[in-house]
């Protein structure tokens, strides 16, 4: 039963990425500085299935490790997953994210908006986690 929770807490963390992505699609485009296709409207590398291969086996494997740091620390009820999962995201992921960013002279946008996946995605990965 594990693993099947790590697998849909996984696909759901990717399934958010999908839509936080579709909603915030140009102000990420312009603040990641990405190759754009030819009009201008999306990456140039949008039909490239290794970006989205790499992101769902990403989900998954924080899956994996947020449900056995779930488990050692007994985090079991809805309300313990969801804001365990938020603190991973926030205080764990994005400031690793900050990090590189910051040294990397990337905008602060940009920081904005793939912490704000990272803290989310967590969020939504521990929920699921905690409902299988």
């Amino acid at each position: 039963m594990g693993f099947l929770a790590v697998l849909v807490a996984g696909i759901a963390g990717f399934m958010f990425g999908a839509i936080w992505y579709t909603v915030l699609a140009k102000p990420w485009m312009a603040a990641s500085g990405v190759a754009l296709n030819e009009a201008g409207d999306a990456p140039a590398n949008q039909k490239d299935p290794l970006p989205y291969i790499t992101s769902i086996v990403g989900a998954i494997l924080v899956a994996g490790m947020m449900r056995h740091v779930f488990v050692l620390s007994g985090i079991g009820s809805f309300g313990e997953g969801l804001v365990s999962g938020f603190g991973v995201g926030l205080f764990l992921v994005t400031p690793w994210i900050a990090t590189f960013y910051a040294f990397g002279a990337r905008p602060f946008r940009l920081t904005l908006i793939d912490g704000g996946y990272a803290t989310f995605g967590c969020t939504v990965i521990g929920a699921v986690l905690t409902l299988l």
